[in-house]
């Protein structure tokens, strides 16, 4: 249905040069929209670059966005990733966690990051750092199990995404 609000991954081939970003944000800003993720490096051709930014929205919002975002000047290509065909794509984000670890937790602690395909990438006497990777259902079910009484620190990259098979967001 058009008017139910969804979380959308568009992803932005665009011009890699000062002030491009800018107006892409300052297009969402202007007009009310709220950007919830944001990632943002040069492609394999240095002179372009790839957003990639979630928000939530209706589709015809979406609809309005991604128009708008065709009229910049430094934008090469859209494409809403969340509405191909039977929403095809692969998305993934990265977490950095730093737990407290003493004791018996220590143990307890591997474990989950076994279960969960984590990686501890910073040990001390107290602490654990660890490295988490998928969507982010899975990196909100590790912050769950871990427990919130444990946690120090969290940082999160925000959404990448990919079409799935032939499809390619490429000039």
């Amino acid at each position: 249905m058009p008017n139910q609000v969804h979380k959308h991954l568009i992803s932005v081939l665009m011009e890699n040069e000062a002030g491009s970003l800018s107006r892409v944000v300052g297009l969402f800003s202007q007009r009310g929209y709220n950007i919830d993720t944001l990632n943002v490096a040069a492609t394999d051709d240095p002179t372009i670059s790839r957003l990639t930014l979630t928000t939530i929205t209706t589709h015809d919002k979406i609809e309005q966005i991604t128009k708008q975002l065709h009229k910049l000047i430094e934008v090469v290509k859209v494409q809403n990733l969340s509405e191909l065909s039977g929403g095809h794509h692969v998305e993934r984000e990265l977490m950095l966690i730093k737990v407290r670890a003493t004791g018996s937790n220590r143990e307890e602690i591997k474990r989950n990051a076994d279960i969960f395909r984590a990686q501890i990438v910073d040990v001390s006497t107290n602490l654990y750092t660890i490295l988490i990777t998928g969507d982010a259902g899975k990196l909100d079910g590790f912050i769950d199990v871990i427990g919130r009484d444990r946690i120090l620190e969290v940082v999160r990259s925000g959404v990448i995404g990919i079409a799935r098979g032939e499809k390619t967001l490429a000039i």
